[in-house]
């Protein structure tokens, strides 16, 4: 019987060139499993270094908060594709590699030269992994677009908004959504076209399309206007009802679900049956979703005399799905996830110690692990350019106009 390895992708090396952060973040769950990933940086480092958060809001290369969570367990090596000898030590990088993961569109990479007909020529087995904002076919596959762009074209930005609210225009997340969604299907795609080489000895090439990962996350918002001729909405277009927020005395937030109508008349038992539960127009869950302009407002005003603990903790007791709508400082003070150890810190070298997420599954045989902090710029530059592909001293320096040695 083959030995387990210690970690899961042990002996799998990726390249990874980021601008986005969706190739970064593909690349960090395939390291933080075990792969050997080198971060190809240009001379002047990944955009994400220089996006923050940082320590005391002062700007610093190797201090990035982003740019340190998406990259622990990887190499740096500093390189300047846009030149042909860069590109040449890309392909030499490239020509024992199992995985290449780069985020530049289409418009961009071609002319860069980043084509895998050229770079699997020497390497048959190389999966190609590309990532872009709306593939490499279709109409718009030049189109130039960011997180926010990707974000509405897939139809998140359509659906999210303050509930109740029907005025609000469309809305944006926090954070680079489409990235982090374009990075979670470009690492499990790529694990899948490493799975086909066992079979067939080859590599292929993998496209992702960051409007299709969010399109594809809707839910079954799709199946509601040919199954139930009802265009689903941010602000609560819904069949059945409650199934909405409403806020508590303490500023907090809290989430109603009630799908069946034995869940409903716990609830009315909870509020301790008021009359507006006994009229017509809350005669069911259907009646309820049809009128609920009117029956919000008495759910609210019953909301609004508890705090949020106290209220989740009754609809528990009688079984009612309710759910706290979690701040990030409640969540990195859950003691539910200090329990299963979600959260892990990280000491780097510059921005001293930070807490961070850890991973969302635990392995039992090849546990997910940090091993080493995010690199700073050019840290492997000798290790991989110098003892790997036996460039001087000097022609790494040459490659990177002098910049870094």
């Amino acid at each position: 019987m083959t030995p387990m390895p210690e970690r899961a992708l042990d002996g799998l090396t990726v390249i990874e060139y980021n601008r986005t952060g969706a190739a970064a973040y593909a690349a960090k769950l395939m390291a933080d499993l075990g792969a050997e990933v080198i971060k190809v940086e240009p001379p002047t480092g990944d955009p994400d270094r220089y996006l923050g958060p940082f320590p005391g809001g002062e700007p610093h290369p190797e201090k990035s908060g982003t740019f340190l969570y998406l990259n622990c367990n990887k190499q740096s090596v500093t390189l300047d594709i846009t030149t042909d000898s860069g590109l040449e030590v890309l392909e030499s990088l490239l020509r024992e590699a199992d995985v290449f993961v780069h985020d530049v569109p289409p418009a961009e990479a071609e002319p860069l030269g980043l084509r895998d007909d050229r770079f699997r020529q020497t390497n048959s087995r190389l999966i190609w992994t590309a990532i872009s904002p709306f593939g490499e076919s279709g109409p718009q596959r030049d189109w130039k677009a960011y997180d926010l762009t990707t974000l509405s074209a897939g139809g998140w930005t359509w659906l999210n908004g303050w509930p109740g609210h029907p005025e609000m225009p469309p809305l944006r997340p926090f954070g680079r959504q489409s990235a982090y969604q374009g990075g979670v299907n470009a690492a499990v795609a790529t694990m899948g076209a490493l799975f086909a080489r066992l079979r067939t000895g080859r590599g292929q090439h993998v496209e992702i399309s960051a409007q299709e990962c969010i399109t594809a996350i809707l839910e079954m918002t799709f199946a509601f206007w040919p199954y139930m001729n009802i265009p689903t909405a941010r602000w609560g277009q819904r069949p059945i009802q409650p199934i909405d927020f409403f806020q508590c005395k303490d500023g907090g937030w809290i989430f109603v679900l009630c799908v069946e109508e034995h869940q409903w008349q716990r609830l009315v038992e909870l509020m301790e049956t008021p009359e507006w539960t006994q009229w017509d127009v809350a005669a069911n869950r259907f009646v309820r979703a049809s009128n609920w302009d009117a029956l919000r407002p008495f759910m609210e005003e019953w909301a609004s005399q508890w705090t949020t603990d106290e209220l989740y903790r009754a609809a528990q007791e009688k079984r009612i799905p309710f759910a706290p709508a979690s701040t990030l400082g409640q969540l990195l003070d859950s003691e539910h996830l200090k329990a299963r150890g979600f959260f892990v810190e990280v000491a780097y070298p510059q921005a001293g110690k930070i807490r961070q997420p850890g991973a969302p599954f635990k392995m039992s045989e090849t546990p997910w692990q940090i091993r080493t902090p995010a690199p700073a710029l050019g840290q492997h530059n000798e290790e991989i350019l110098g003892e790997r592909l036996g460039l001087s001293t000097a022609e790494i320096v040459s490659l990177n106009g002098a910049k870094v040695a």
